[in-house]
């Protein structure tokens, strides 16, 4: 990851949008299950909105412009690269965020109270090279 990479990643996670802002109040500091999710992550090389390397969920906030035909094609791209490596993927407008915060907060609750796709072996299971 280049320096320049993350200064995006840092001048994302200042010029937020509304909807990235009101989501982050619901779940910042350990709100949902005490999970941690980060926000404006690098993975590989993209950017996702929110992370949650616990279980291994990404959240992404998507406006207007990934209605468009070439916007979608890389958002699916990028969630395929993104699940191939474990992640689930949970994705929603600005405006279901905005108009419909406790339905979207329910999706994302709902996603969390699953064990992650691929947990991580208990300590001293896992496999040595």
């Amino acid at each position: 990851m280049t320096d320049s990479f993350t200064a995006l990643a840092k001048k994302l996670r200042q010029t937020s949008t509304d909807a990235e802002r009101r989501l982050w109040k619901y779940i910042k500091a350990k709100k949902l299950a005490g999970l941690k999710f980060r926000r404006q992550v690098p993975i590989g090389d993209y950017i996702v909105d929110f992370v949650c390397f616990e279980k291994k969920i990404i959240i992404e906030i998507d406006g207007g412009q990934h209605s468009e035909e070439v916007n979608k094609i890389n958002d699916n791209n990028r969630t395929a690269w993104l699940e191939g490596r474990g992640f689930k993927v949970l994705r929603f407008w600005n405006n279901e965020v905005l108009k419909n915060t406790d339905g979207v907060w329910e999706v994302i609750q709902r996603n969390c109270e699953y064990p992650s796709p691929q947990p991580s072996p208990a300590r001293g299971e896992g496999e040595r090279p």
